[in-house]
């Protein structure tokens, strides 16, 4: 019998100074067995961190959720899909092989990647080359004592506030804040 995934219920108060974007998200994640607290809490910030795109892209009127994830390759670990069912940003965490990358760069309007752990130097130093040509591509780098920290957030139901200003996320549960500054590879 196959191990199911873990549910996490997170309350997400997101305030986006840079972006001028405030609100509320009642969220779930489904951790599947061969993920991390790390990795999860990653994909809770990426979807922190681009949440004001909501309202950017489509003028609030969007969904802005979890993909499969590691459950299914095909699939974004985030989404925003406009009402009309096009897919405008899909996010990614991790550090995946170049060819699921191509493909979601021709299948949305625009793909974030996330990498977050301690070999994610030697990962880039080897993808670089080979993703230079999508324009539509943005890769980030989030320092891995941060996301190692993060970890520390996870709980089966978790009340976060996400503050970004000036590029650094602060991610708080009340008792503990992980500062987050993110690089900019691409």
């Amino acid at each position: 019998m196959a191990i199911k995934s873990t549910i996490f219920k997170a309350n997400v108060q997101i305030a986006d100074i840079d972006h001028g974007y405030y609100a509320d998200h009642a969220l779930t994640l489904a951790r599947h067995p061969s993920e991390t607290d790390e990795r999860m809490m990653v994909r809770l910030v990426a979807l922190s961190l681009q949440a004001h795109q909501l309202q950017d892209m489509c003028g609030g009127d969007g969904v802005l959720a979890f993909g499969a994830g590691l459950s299914d390759p095909d699939e974004p670990d985030v989404m925003l899909t406009d009402f009309t069912g096009r897919k405008r940003l899909w996010i990614e965490v991790g550090q995946p092989e170049e060819k699921p990358l191509l493909k979601a760069c021709s299948k949305a309007d625009q793909v974030v990647l996330y990498v977050f752990s301690s070999s994610g130097d030697v990962w880039w130093k080897n993808m670089q080359n080979k993703l230079i040509k999508p324009t539509s591509l943005q890769v980030w780098r989030i320092p891995s004592s941060a996301s190692q920290d993060l970890a520390k957030l996870a709980e089966r139901s978790m009340q976060l506030q996400a503050t970004i200003q000036e590029g650094v996320v602060m991610m708080s549960n009340g008792n503990t804040t992980v500062d987050i500054e993110c690089e900019r590879w691409k």
